[in-house]
């Protein structure tokens, strides 16, 4: 095995860890420069933000394993479709995309208000 990829490996293993310890201390940081006044709440331990972090996951973010080589597949199904539009339905596609992109947040926002 070329040494090159060991050290590949090294690294894939060791950075997630490394991100998840980084975060927590982010999140424990914040809590307690932030909360504390704004709240009233008591600071907390690198292990509660870790357990806050964690539970942050389970209700908002959920688990999705391989959902990055599903997004890769999806993207690249796209790709594909679009490659073998005819010019006319390309046209046709970045003018329904251009209605709807146009004006933004606020103005699509404002229209609804008004009507």
């Amino acid at each position: 095995m070329n040494h090159k990829h060991k050290k590949g490996w090294i690294f894939l293993i060791l950075c997630p860890p490394l991100i998840f310890l980084g975060v927590t201390w982010i999140v424990m940081s914040l809590w307690n420069c932030l909360l504390p006044e704004i709240l009233g709440v008591k600071s907390i331990t690198y292990w509660q933000a870790m357990g806050i972090l964690i539970l942050c996951k389970i209700l908002f973010g959920g688990f999705h394993f391989g959902k990055g080589m599903r997004d890769f597949k999806e993207k690249k199904m796209m790709r594909e479709r679009m490659m073998n539009l005819t010019p006319e339905e390309r046209e046709r596609f970045k003018e329904v995309w251009k209605d709807k992109c146009s004006g933004g947040f606020f103005s699509r926002h404002n229209n609804r208000t008004n009507e």
